[in-house]
């Protein structure tokens, strides 16, 4: 048994965990990079699965599973014969995949997640940042706590993933053989679009999408906007700011220049920010409380959690005074700060937002 798998196997048996199930929560058959000590950095799975079938299991158990969730480690040898039965069992895609894969003279690995538990392993990590940007499943629909502290930051370079520490031999090794070793980043996340490209979507700057966003069709993203992990959009919508972690912005709406949504990881508490749809983040705005549908935030003004806000009714008379948290999840408002007296102001928003039809299109 595969020492992963066995210690997957009595941490499902410990949570009361039925391993060997007839369903399994996601499977991913991929290549990825290992450093000198044979420990993964990151892991490409070009078709993840949600769900598979149950016939797949006795597949997976004649390469080794035994239950739980796990990386069973993979050669280019059993390739061959493991896409013909994939492919006998009607997964197509998946069997193009990893008959490709029987050409690698990559490390490959099979990671399958009999729960949804949170993961403990890279493999494991990469899996569910790809089913997320893959639109198999939304930001918070899977467990990715911890996720984090699993990854290792490594140097995102011309050449792949590379250990930190092996960096500056690889750096003279590529000078000595009269080329250079681009380093584009040094991160725990690598770009999405390395990994996947989601049908429908514009990406100005691709470096600042990282893998694990969630793209819907007919996103797009402009040079400035900033999209992380666990969070994304639903589409269609102009992002030209920051989409934090765990943050989901609704069909229709449009981030302005500069703005910025407050995650759970800068600052945002407990509370799960998200946008409705149809609303309209000026430039350099920004919320820290969840906004409904058809909610407007004017350039420039930035809306926390605490933010005393004057209510003003039809006429524009002060009718009470509250903070902005009792106002979280509530459609229909316009945020706007009074140039006299500087008091932040919230009334009726009676225009929905129309987006451009032709800035939307992906043709």
């Amino acid at each position: 048994m595969h020492r992963n798998c066995r210690f997957a196997m009595l941490r499902g048996l410990l949570n009361g965990v039925k391993i060997m199930s007839n369903t399994l929560y996601a499977l991913g058959i991929g290549v990825g990079t290992q450093n000198a000590d044979g420990e993964w950095l990151e892991v490409f799975f070009p078709q993840p699965l949600l769900q598979p079938e149950p016939e797949l299991q006795a597949l997976l158990e004649r390469i080794g599973y035994t239950g739980g969730n796990c990386d069973l480690p993979l050669s280019p040898q059993q390739m061959p014969e493991l896409a013909a039965e994939l492919k006998a069992a009607g997964q197509d895609a998946l069997a193009q995949s990893v008959a490709a894969l029987g050409d690698s003279v990559r490390p490959l690995v099979a990671t399958v997640l009999a729960v949804d538990s949170a993961p403990e392993t890279v493999p494991e990590t990469y899996l569910k940042l790809q089913l997320l940007s893959h639109r198999l499943v939304k930001p918070h629909q899977t467990d990715l706590s911890g996720a984090f502290a699993v990854l290792r930051n490594v140097a995102w370079t011309s050449e792949g993933a590379i250990e930190l520490a092996e960096l500056p031999a690889r750096q003279l090794q590529a000078r000595l053989e009269n080329r250079e070793l681009e380093v584009s980043c040094v991160d725990k996340f690598p770009k999405m679009s390395n990994y996947v490209v989601p049908a429908g979507v514009r990406i100005a700057h691709t470096a600042r999408v990282r893998l694990g966003a969630y793209l819907g069709e007919g996103t797009t993203i402009m040079h400035e906007g900033f999209v992380n992990f666990n969070a994304g959009t639903e589409g269609p919508g102009m992002i030209e700011g920051r989409i934090s972690s765990g943050i989901m912005i609704g069909s229709g709406s449009d981030l302005g220049g500069g703005s910025s949504t407050m995650g759970t990881l800068s600052g945002g508490g407990n509370i799960v920010n998200t946008m409705g749809s149809g609303c309209l983040l000026g430039a350099n705005a920004g919320v820290g409380i969840p906004l409904g549908d058809r909610c407007t935030v004017e350039a420039g003004l930035y809306i926390t959690a605490g933010t005393k806000v004057c209510m003003l009714d039809a006429q524009g008379r002060a009718v009470e005074t509250l903070k902005a948290r009792e106002l979280a999840g509530k459609s229909d408002l316009l945020f706007r700060r009074n140039s006299v007296t500087g008091t932040v102001e919230c009334l009726t928003n009676r225009s929905a937002i129309e987006l451009n039809e032709e800035l939307h299109a992906h043709n």
